[in-house]
Order: C-alpha cells, then structure tokens, then sequence
C-alpha cells in the first residue's frame, strides 16, 4: 500500500515561518512530488509547489518567492518551506506524489496519491 502523511501544520501570526513536511511510506517510487492547497469555501486545491526527481521547482505565483519546496533527509520525504506568512495563506495544504511501482517504468503506468492534508491558519 502507499501512504502519504503531512505533518507541520499550525496557526501562526503574518509574517511567520511555517515548515510543512510529507513523508511517504511503501514499496514505490516517486517521480514528482507536490504541494497543493485547498482554501475554507473553496471547492479547488490548488497546486502551489512541485519539485521532480531532478531537483527542479516549480511555483504559482502567488506563493513564488515566499515558498520553498525541497526534499527530505530520506527517500520518500520533502518539505514545503513558507516565509512571510499572509492571512490568504489560509488554507488546507495537501502533499501529492506521481509514483510508480518496481517493475513497472513511467510508460507502463504512473499513478497519483494524495495524503489527507494539514491545516494551515494564519492569523493578521
């Protein structure tokens, strides 16, 4: 089975730090790993942060500069890194991996998992 678990979530005050953390669990491989958030009324997660099996970031707009995605000390772990807290920062935030199982290679088969998310409040 694949298991995905956030973890660092928390209220904080605007302009605060945060570090959030995913830790995968499971025989498979990552090919992409990912942020997305999901903000209280709306019906969208939106992804913020993405990082390949390259090194290779990507960022929404609205959280470029301000957010740092990274992997972990271990395999199957990264972070998402958030400077300068706002109060729109609200919201549940997801980690999400492209994954694929030994034996079977990109072309085969890639699949998507989702943990259950870690609720982020930032007050002003």
């Amino acid at each position: 089975q694949v298991r995905l678990v956030e973890s660092g979530g928390g209220m904080a005050q605007a302009g605060e730090s945060l570090t959030l953390s995913c830790t995968g669990s499971g025989i498979f491989n990552i090919n992409i790993m990912r942020w997305y958030r999901q903000a209280p009324g709306n019906r969208r997660r939106d992804l913020v942060a993405s990082i390949n099996k390259s090194g290779t970031a990507n960022y929404a707009d609205s959280v470029k500069g301000r957010f740092t995605i990274y992997r972990g000390n271990t395999e199957k772990t990264w972070s998402l890194k958030i400077d300068s807290l706002k109060p729109e920062d609200t919201a549940r935030y997801y980690c999400n991996a492209e994954i694929t199982f030994p034996g079977n290679n990109y072309y085969e088969g890639a699949y998507e998992y989702w943990g259950k998310g870690t609720q982020v409040t930032v007050s002003s």
